[in-house]
């Protein structure tokens, strides 16, 4: 489109927005029926510590989301010179898993408790065992399940438990639903109901420990919808909430909100079975869309969904690029020092670019980017450690490299398990995230990571909120008559650019040395947690 049809669009009213609340970003995109994004905006925040507990305030959940969409909206001023008052759909998506509970009144019962937190081990392995279907200690149903055996006193007034995709889009819309992935991260689903299972959920209630409270677990969850049904409007309450301003008009067609895996799936077009994706951020997690179910129950391995409901392998890794980012900051100090500015850009394509001269292994250096706690190598919390012998080859290159490696080793140890105890394969893995703005470097450490290739996309690049944007298009286009699948493949990813990198011999075996490393030097990580200091 050019800028008087895009003008003539956003005064028709003939725009979607997507919104995703990240770990470290807020971010909005409103896109075109093309899926071009004409205009966007951002808002940086920090998860907190707080009582041995990682969360975020709702009160900056809110100011981030209305900064967001105030640029948005200043953004179509400047560029279009008309105000943004209406928008056809909205789709609202969030990092996956954690716990919100609420009373009956609406008030919040007790501080979002996130993704990121390890305190849920004792309700996993309980319900794991239960249920025979792994449960994480991320997921809402063991934060719930682990606040009944801690016998908070929160649990006997809970009526209504969501993730923080779902609490906005009910802020938003006034309708308590999920959509199926993020669901998937709550209690597991069922691929034929297409809602939560029956026998899990009969199971759950007759525990012990469950009976005696007031509520039914069936009374508490969001219901589960799929990728293009209907999950409600905007409210007049909702519009006001979005924009401070007072423009925004109610009524837009809302898309039922998905987690931070979902909107992944879709801005790398893999949806579809047999395909799959990885989603580098402070986290990071793989995604393998199975076309059969596991043959076995794995702790370290996600049973979760696409948007459509398909079944999906996810390795969920807690720690993967903050280590790196407080290094880079490190060095952003130093060059400051020295009188120099250096751009975020620049600093990072710069430490990024001297890995290419190092080692194969590492130089034998070892890093463990943990600030939190990782559950596939069993650590209850963080503490990010650098180890090297004296006669490691102590280069910046190698330690750059260190920093990458060590980024993705969890990941590693995870797909491992896919790959060699399940046999389960992929042609090409297609990535996303902000480590790999810098090209090439971080691209091709995973690709010999994984020995798989590892294709980049243009797209993936606009992230999640893109990705939800188009997911919010996709609900008013004919409320599923097409399926997401072939709606993506026909309308969204018509002539893709893409890059694909792969594995390099010298690297894989390299990489091989290095977490062979990583893994024998577990018990030194372990130490370092359980020090006090």
């Amino acid at each position: 489109m050019n800028l008087i049809e895009t003008s003539q669009a956003i005064q028709q009213g003939n725009v979607s927005l997507g919104i995703e609340l990240g770990s470290t970003r807020i971010k909005a995109v409103l896109v075109t029926d093309d899926f071009e994004t004409i205009a966007s905006g951002g808002y940086v925040w920090e998860n907190k510590f707080e009582n041995g507990i990682w969360t975020y305030s709702l009160e900056e959940v809110w100011e981030g989301i209305q900064r967001s969409y105030a640029q948005i909206a200043a953004d179509v001023q400047g560029k279009y010179h008309t105000t943004l008052t209406k928008i056809s759909a909205i789709g609202v998506s969030a990092m996956m898993h954690g716990y919100l509970a609420f009373a009956e009144n609406g008030e919040l019962l007790m501080p979002f408790r996130t993704w990121r937190n390890n305190i849920t081990e004792q309700a996993a392995d309980e319900l794991t065992g239960r249920f025979q279907f792994n449960i994480p200690q991320r997921w809402s149903i063991a934060h719930l399940y682990q606040a009944i055996l801690n016998q908070e006193p929160h649990v006997k007034d809970i009526r209504f438990i969501t993730t923080l995709a779902g609490y906005v889009h009910w802020k938003l819309a006034g309708e308590k639903v999920l959509g199926i992935g993020d669901a998937s991260g709550v209690f597991p689903v069922d691929e034929e109901t297409g809602t939560y299972r029956k026998d899990f959920l009969d199971t759950f209630d007759r525990l012990e420990n469950v009976t005696p409270y007031p509520w039914h677990i069936r009374e508490v969850l969001p219901k589960v919808l799929k990728a293009g049904e209907y999950a409600g409007t905007l409210t007049t309450e909702g519009a006001a909430l979005l924009d401070v301003n007072g423009n925004l008009q109610a009524g837009s067609l809302m898309a039922p909100p998905e987690g931070d895996a979902g909107t992944g799936m879709v801005c790398t077009n893999s949806v579809r079975k047999r395909t799959g994706n990885i989603s580098v951020g402070t986290s990071a997690f793989s995604m393998i869309v199975l076309d059969q179910p596991l043959e076995k129950v794995y702790r370290d391995i996600d049973i979760v969904t696409t948007p459509s409901g398909a079944p999906v392998a996810m390795v969920h890794i807690n720690n993967c690029s903050s280590d790196i980012n407080a290094w880079a900051n490190l060095f952003k100090q130093f060059a400051e020092r020295l009188g120099v500015d250096l751009p975020a850009d620049r600093l990072y394509e710069t430490l990024f670019l001297v890995a290419a001269k190092a080692d194969p292994d590492a130089g034998g250096l070892l890093n463990y980017s943990y600030l939190s706690g990782e559950n596939i190598t069993k650590m209850p919390a963080g503490r990010p450690l650098f180890v090297r012998k004296p006669d490691s080859a102590f280069t910046l290159a190698n330690f750059v490299q260190a920093q990458l490696y060590a980024a993705f080793a969890p990941l590693k140890i995870g797909m491992d398990i896919l790959k060699n105890e399940e046999g389960i394969k992929t042609d090409v893995l297609i990535a996303q995230g902000g480590l790999f703005k810098t090209p090439v470097i971080g691209q091709q450490v995973l690709a010999n990571a994984l020995n798989t290739p590892i294709t980049v996309m243009s797209t993936a690049g606009e992230g999640g909120a893109w990705g939800m944007a188009v997911l919010a298009v996709y609900a008013k286009s004919g409320n599923g008559k097409q399926s997401l699948e072939d709606f993506l493949d026909q309308n969204v990813f018509t002539h893709p650019e893409s890059m694909t990198l792969s594995p390099e011999p010298e690297g894989v075996s390299g990489y091989e040395a290095f977490i062979k490393r990583y893994e024998a030097g577990l018990p030194v990580e372990s130490m370092a947690v359980q020090s006090i200091f």
